[in-house]
Order: C-alpha cells, then sequence, then structure tokens
C-alpha cells in the first residue's frame, strides 16, 4: 500500500531541531518529501541533525535563539527567501528548567522556562502565521506534554509552561477560523530522550539509578516512548489526512493518562 501521508515539496520549519524530537521529525518529515528549515540555538547539533538526512533532501539550517523576536522574524525570512513558502511549521523548542518544588524554585529559572516554552511557542506563531494566513494553507503543530494535562511532581515551570502551549494552541486555531490553516498539539508521555534522563535524576540525585521497570509500571504500554513516535503523530498533522483536525491535543504516551 503506498503511503498517503506524503509531505512532497512542502516546506517544513522544526523549532529545536537539535534535540531527540527534533531531529527525529526532521529525519522523517524530509523521507516523506518535506523540504526543511531546522532550527535550533545550538549551531553544532543542529549541523549533525541536517547531516543525517536522506541524500536527496533539501534542507537548511539556522541559528536562532526563539526567546529573541528579531531571530524568529530571521528564520521565518530564510525559509521565505529560500523556499517561497511555509507549510509546516513544528514549533518544538523547549527545555526541562530546573527539577525541584516550587517552595525551592527559582523565580529566575522559573522565568526562563517561560520564557523559551511558552514565549517561543508564542512568538513563534506571530511570525509564522501571517505568511500561511497569506497563503490560506499550512499546519502548525506545538509541542506540549502530557504536563500540560496532568500535575507532575518537582517540575512546576515545565508543567505550567505547557498547560500554557495547550492554551496557545487553542486559541490560535479560533484564530484561523474560516481559512485552511489548522493549529494542534502533540503532547508526549515519558519519551526515551536527555530530558527524560534529566527529570528522574533531578528526582533521585545521589542514588542509583531508578530500574526501567519502576519508571514504565504506571504506563499500559509498558515501555518509554520513541521519538521516531512523536515523529509520527507530528507527520500525520502536517499532512492533508488531518485536514479535519484543528484545536486538538494529541496524546502520545502509551496510555499514561488514561490510568
Amino acid at each position: 500500500m503506498p503511503d498517503r501521508i506524503r509531505l512532497d515539496g512542502r516546506v517544513a520549519v522544526v523549532t529545536g531541531a537539535a534535540g531527540v524530537i527534533g531531529t527525529a521529525t526532521v529525519k522523517l518529515l524530509a523521507e516523506r518529501g518535506a523540504r526543511i528549515v531546522a532550527v535550533d540555538r545550538n549551531a553544532e547539533l543542529l549541523q549533525d541533525a541536517i547531516r543525517d538526512l536522506p541524500a536527496q533532501a533539501e534542507a537548511i539550517a539556522v541559528t536562532a535563539d526563539v526567546t529573541q523576536e528579531d531571530e524568529i522574524a530571521d528564520y521565518v525570512r530564510a525559509a521565505m527567501d529560500k523556499f517561497g513558502a511555509i507549510d509546516v511549521f513544528y514549533n518544538n523548542a523547549g527545555i526541562e528548567g530546573d527539577i525541584t518544588p516550587i517552595v525551592r524554585y527559582s523565580l529566575e529559572t522559573f522565568r526562563r522556562v517561560l520564557d523559551v516554552n511558552v514565549v517561543g511557542v508564542f512568538l513563534g506563531l506571530k511570525h509564522v502565521l501571517p505568511a500561511m494566513l497569506k497563503q490560506n494553507r499550512g499546519s502548525i503543530i506545538n509541542t506540549a506534554s502530557i504536563a500540560g494535562l496532568i500535575g507532575s511532581p518537582e517540575i512546576p515551570a515545565y508543567t505550567a509552561s505547557k498547560h500554557a502551549v495547550i492554551g496557545l494552541t487553542k486559541s490560535a486555531a479560533i484564530d484561523c477560523t474560516g481559512t485552511n490553516v489548522r493549529v494542534n498539539c502533540v503532547c508526549p508521555g515519558l519519551i526515551d530522550s536527555r530530558m527524560l534522563s534529566a527529570i528522574i535524576e533531578g528526582r533521585n540525585p545521589g542514588n542509583a539509578p531508578v530500574p526501567n521497570d519502576r519508571i514504565v509500571e504506571r504506563i499500559p504500554a509498558r515501555r518509554l516512548g520513541l521519538a521516531s513516535e512523536v515523529a509520527s503523530v507530528v507527520a500525520f498533522l502536517a499532512s492533508d489526512e488531518a485536514s479535519y483536525v484543528t484545536g486538538s491535543a494529541y496524546t502520545v504516551d502509551g496510555g499514561r493518562t488514561a490510568t
């Protein structure tokens, strides 16, 4: 059966492209025919992500900090100058912040997490939406988290920020009423990644590594998720197969939030 979730010729901008989920998504979108604008503030890791794309892929790398509005305007301009359109925007960059209870959480770190995870998403929407609305087509996918759906201990800033991303997603979707621009978000659960390892270690400082079976015992799938599994949902939401999907939050969590 032919793969119906094709993105041939479409232009996809991906922020946080050097992270594990961003890299997996850039790779999958490129494999499905998209032209890639990969964005990250880590120039070295960004080049690594681009280097691993299929040989036939058209891609450019743009180093940018998503908290800086002029740098967001720069990556939008780079996409338009190179490819003439933005068809897919994976608004993915984010950080976890400190792993500590609210009473010990620093205001500086709290604001930094909100700056990256909320202001960065907002600024991405602010600057990409005009291009999509002008061309009257496009799909935006924001990265939220199951931490945006439920409470989670010792990551208060991250949890607050991901609740905000879901709210921004729904608000942006309504702003696009009557157009062919769709806005959704993905809510990854426990994904095998650097971020998850940092959170687990932060909750167990100085102790032996937490056994994997303890981590996954509350996940019906009984395993951690893979970045490629998040990428598959992003690719679906980017495609015409999701043409009637907007304002939604898709969980990719192995059933964690169902328990």
